[in-house]
């Protein structure tokens, strides 16, 4: 390989490693607060998703409506703090497909047969953000990071 070219690459490596640490704080902070404030919405009037549950045919309707507003609400504010990271994007994700199979079921199978755009449909892209973050964590600049140094600290 070409010098030029391997440091070209060296340096591109080093600039995506520097801004890891931002990308996944900036994910956290932005996905967190919109599912914040959707959980908040949603507890604040649970009739609505009460009623929209039902119509899609899901079981114990405002049981689920209470359990998704609170996943929202509470995993919202973890993925902002970045505690328990991994564990709140899964539960969050897990949110996100039932919506993609109930609510938004026509519309992803448009997408999927190239007559629409997966990237339209909300639950998809913020199912695929909580994707990332279970599979690579909250980052340095996260509460479960530090609890992670502590934990090796008294580990050795």
């Amino acid at each position: 390989m070409h010098p030029q070219v391997r440091r070209l690459l060296q340096s591109g490596k080093r600039s995506a490693e520097n801004l890891a640490p931002i990308a996944a704080l900036v994910t956290r902070l932005v996905f967190g607060k919109q599912f914040m404030v959707t959980g908040w919405g949603k507890w604040t009037n649970l009739d609505t998703p009460t009623g929209l549950f039902a119509s899609q045919g899901i079981p114990f309707p405002h049981a689920n409506a209470v359990l998704v507003a609170t996943v929202e609400l509470v995993g919202g504010a973890c993925l902002i703090l970045g505690l328990g990271t991994r564990i709140s994007a899964a539960l969050l994700m897990t949110t996100m497909v039932v919506a993609v199979l109930t609510v938004h079921r026509g519309q992803f199978f448009d997408a999927l047969s190239w007559s629409g755009d997966l990237t339209d449909i909300a639950p998809v892209v913020y199912g695929a953000a909580m994707l990332w973050l279970v599979g690579f964590g909250a980052g340095a600049v996260s509460i479960d990071r530090s609890i992670a140094r502590n934990l090796s600290k008294e580990g050795s």
